[in-house]
């Protein structure tokens, strides 16, 4: 069996930074990777694997830095070709780009182009793991799928259900929303490194029947996820009491239908309720934090102290979002966090990025990690990327002097390299 050594400064976590604090963060400023079949085989120093691997296949990166790859956990690979639209609110950006662009995924050709597309930009830019809303259409869960497959990436996705409020061409029902999804489930669903995830859109586009639906679907097979999106503004919160006058609140459009427990992943979550708070911790549920998106569409300043609480992860959330790259979207938690008088430190953000997205999906025993036993989803950083980062990490004192320049100014220039499933792509 042949190993592969990846050698530069390793970056790992014992813990959550934010529970147990930056000692969680485990630095080896000359440390190596084991790799082997796969998996991660090994984590240490750089001359004790080089003795215990003697025969390996050595990458040499000196003083770049070597991580697990960045998961996006709540993206719309749909929205590819729209993203960075001018817009004005959630519901205008709907109307005016989204809907009519997901009108185009009824050809499967388009949502196979789309999504090779896609998946191609994230991995350059070290995201080797997404959470992905397809459409309507069965084709499009399979166009990602299928992208992901041929890369073996570990990728979670579902078909997007919507009944009302939504053009024709876009709208399913409560009936064809949980047999379309049940078909798709009982195909993809633990096929390689592919997991289904049941997604109606959010409240407003989905009748308590089909939401209803769904929670039958979601009891049915309990070791699925369940995404959808929570409390992103306050006029769609406005909307949905309208739409649900007997709810208590956002949240509870969700739980009357069996939709809240722990498996469950809510993009957004910016404007919550005591209540609701409550309510998530209770259950154990999953938050998404997309901060690029947030801001790009005027929609608030999402509180990370909900992070010692709940299981939180970090996200594109493109197109909303107005970037395919994760250092982007941490600068843009840092300067979200700093708005609300939260400071974060690089070890949190990046924790977010790789272990804490994660969590938030309940695959931190695989990915998201350097530990043995986890799947070589890896990535090196160039933290000289570019000569404007190179002059500030040459006076860094530490790696995380060093790193966080990288991930205010860094982009595509500063991943060196990826690895997925243990192989090294091609750059």
């Amino acid at each position: 069996m042949m190993t592969d050594l990846i050698l530069g400064q390793v970056l790992s976590y014992s813990a959550d930074p934010f529970a147990e604090g930056l000692s969680a963060a485990r630095v080896l400023t000359h440390g190596a990777i084991a790799v082997e079949a796969g998996r991660i085989a090994a984590v240490g120093e750089a001359a004790d694997l080089r003795a215990r691997y003697p025969m390996a296949r050595v990458h040499d990166h000196g003083s770049r830095l070597v991580s697990a790859g960045f998961i996006d956990a709540h993206v719309h690979y749909p929205q590819t070709a729209i993203i960075a639209s001018w817009g004005k609110r959630l519901i205008d950006w709907l109307n005016t780009y989204t809907f009519p662009e997901e009108m185009r995924f009824s050809d499967p050709a388009y949502a196979a182009e789309i999504a090779n597309r896609y998946l191609g930009l994230v991995l350059a830019r070290g995201t080797t793991t997404v959470c992905s809303y397809a459409t309507i259409h069965p084709a499009s869960v399979d166009a990602i799928f299928t992208a992901a497959q041929a890369r073996g990436m570990r990728l979670f996705a579902g078909k997007t259900c919507m009944d009302r409020n939504a053009p024709q061409g876009l709208r399913d029902t409560p009936q064809s929303a949980y047999d379309d999804s049940k078909a798709l489930l009982e195909k993809w669903h633990g096929q390689d490194r592919l997991s289904y995830v049941i997604t109606p859109r959010f409240s407003p586009t989905s009748t308590p029947e089909q939401l209803a639906a769904l929670g039958a679907l979601w009891r049915e097979y309990p070791d699925c996820l369940m995404q959808t999106h929570l409390s992103e503004q306050t006029d769609e919160i406005a909307w949905v009491r309208d739409l649900y006058p007997q709810s208590r609140d956002y949240l509870d459009t969700y739980e009357a239908q069996g939709l809240l427990r722990e498996g469950a992943v809510y993009g957004h979550a910016i404007h919550l309720t005591d209540r609701e708070r409550a309510r998530l911790v209770e259950a154990g549920a999953s938050l998404v934090h997309c901060p690029t998106s947030n801001t790009f569409i005027g929609s608030g300043l999402f509180d990370m102290q909900l992070a010692a609480q709940l299981r939180v992860g970090l996200a594109t959330d493109t197109g909303g979002g107005s970037n395919f790259s994760m250092l982007p979207t941490m600068a843009a938690a840092y300067e979200v966090a700093q708005l609300r008088g939260q400071s974060l430190h690089p070890a949190q953000l990046w924790w977010l990025a790789t272990q804490g997205s994660a969590r938030a999906l309940h695959c931190d025993d695989k990915i998201g990690n350097l530990a043995p036993g986890m799947e070589a989803d890896l990535i090196v950083i160039d933290l000289a990327s570019t000569p404007a980062i190179e002059q500030a990490t040459r006076r860094a004192t530490d790696l995380w002097q060093q790193l966080f320049p990288t991930i205010m100014m860094g982009d595509d220039r500063a991943i060196a390299e990826v690895w997925v499933g243990g192989k090294r792509l091609a750059a």
